[in-house]
């Protein structure tokens, strides 16, 4: 199983934050990054907001660091380890623009990139970017279309029901015209969309036996039958104290493993950069690098 982990500090979520990470920056990101890569945790995240409101700032947090910088500063103090966007807003971009915009972050990391994407659900920030709200699903599949069509291709050309273009040149472009794509969500609609345009999904906010449901019913269905090659389910479990209680920590990967778990997306109980180390190496004790 890859275990992979939602980087402190570049996002805080209400309830879901330390509060050393309140006055942290990019030197305590890094040295829990490079460790991570020491421990060989197979990704870091980081996630995609443009403004919050203050009204909902209260729930959703107001705290995102730009994955494209904050990912550009890590590929340069690491090697190995990857970074995947956890999530970007398909209806914030025009396809082209993540192509060039985070097909030469790849570039400059080396291919290390996972391009996690989801619909949106914040409508004040798809006003805010004067982006169409309504119909942000057929634009979304249409953009995993159009992404798929001209990733690392310097002349990209796609047609769809969305988006149209041709005869333009993008360089730098990544370095292989292969990436891997996760669709975050929670709904069954997040889950077609895995199975039929992505290589990965990551659902939120749903327990183990949803999942394996949810799952079970995708197993039956012939965008499942048509894949060449397995789906990723990247799962979250709550925050796990491996440190103090590994025990409960084994028993809840266990749970997500049987539920359908083939990556884990990890956060810690941790009151500090050097508690938060020491609960990358316990992890590691329970689930070795594979």
């Amino acid at each position: 199983m890859k275990v992979g982990i939602v980087t402190p500090v570049v996002t805080r979520l209400p309830g879901a934050h330390a509060r050393w990470e309140r006055d942290a920056g990019i030197e305590e990101v890094t040295r829990i990054v490079v460790e991570a890569e020491r421990l060989g945790y197979h990704h870091v995240t980081c996630s995609e907001h443009v403004a919050i409101p203050e009204a909902v700032a209260a729930t959703r947090g107001a705290t995102y660091w730009d994955p494209l910088a904050t990912f550009g500063y890590l590929a340069a103090r690491t090697t190995t380890i990857r970074f995947a966007t956890f999530v970007l807003v398909l209806g914030y971009h025009h396809p082209l623009e993540i192509v060039k915009r985070y097909g030469t972050l790849d570039r400059v990391a080396g291919a290390r990139l996972i391009l996690g994407v989801g619909v949106g659900s914040l409508v004040e920030e798809f006003a805010l970017l004067d982006e169409p709200f309504e119909d942000r699903g057929a634009r979304a599949d249409d953009a995993l279309r159009a992404l798929g069509a001209s990733w690392g291709r310097e002349i990209p050309e796609y047609r769809g029901s969305h988006f149209e273009y041709s005869g333009l040149v993008v360089d730098p472009v990544a370095p292989s015209p292969q990436i891997p794509i996760w669709i975050g969500g929670r709904t069954a609609r997040s889950l077609r969309r895995a199975v039929e345009l992505g290589d990965g999904w990551v659902p939120f906010g749903l327990s183990p036996g949803g999942v394996a449901s949810l799952l079970e019913r995708a197993r039956e269905t012939e965008g499942w039958a048509a894949r060449r090659v397995p789906l990723d389910v990247g799962l979250q479990p709550s925050a796990l104290d491996p440190t103090a209680e590994p025990g409960a920590a084994s028993d809840a990967i266990e749970e997500l493993r049987a539920a359908g778990a083939t990556t884990l997306n990890v956060r810690f109980v941790h009151h500090s950069v050097e508690h938060y180390c020491e609960q990358l190496a316990a992890m590691r004790e329970l689930v070795p690098p594979g």
